[in-house]
Formats: C-alpha cells, structure tokens, sequence
C-alpha cells in the first residue's frame, strides 16, 4: 500500500501492522517514493546476516577422507624441497 507521509505519521501503527501482515508499505513525499516500511522479518531476510568467521569456517565444505590423508601427510616444516 502505498501511504503520504503525513497518513503514515498518523497511523503508523497501522502501517507497521499492514508491513508485518501484508507486506512492504510505501510511503511518499511530495508524491515520490521516500521510504519503505519492512516487517523485521522481511529486513532480516533482504539484509542477509552475514556469519562471522568462526562461523564460516565451521560450515564451510567437509574434506573427504582422500584429501584429509594427503593434508595430514604433509611435512609440518616450512622448508620443502621443490622439483622445478
């Protein structure tokens, strides 16, 4: 539903229920768009929480057993020699 500013001003409890029951609530200014009324689930959704690094790397992709192996294999030192 599309609100003039000054309407919204007035009813905005009744915008913030329409936006959580009947989606986003425009709401103008001079008969342009100036701003959209969002439920917090709908925020949420859009903004796409972002995980924090711990996060990421605990849900990142599962080696399989061959690649564990040939990691776990490998020299711990840092110097290697090297076939060029």
């Amino acid at each position: 539903m599309i609100w003039h500013l000054q309407d919204a001003k007035n009813n905005f409890s009744k915008v913030v229920q329409r936006a959580r029951s009947e989606g986003p609530q425009t709401v103008t200014l001079r008969g342009e768009r100036a701003a959209v009324v969002l439920s917090a689930e709908d925020y949420d959704r859009l903004s796409g929480k972002k995980k924090s690094l711990a996060e990421y790397l605990l849900t990142g992709p599962v080696w399989d057993d061959d690649f564990a192996e040939e990691v776990n294999r490998r020299s711990d030192t840092m110097i290697r020699d090297i076939d060029l």
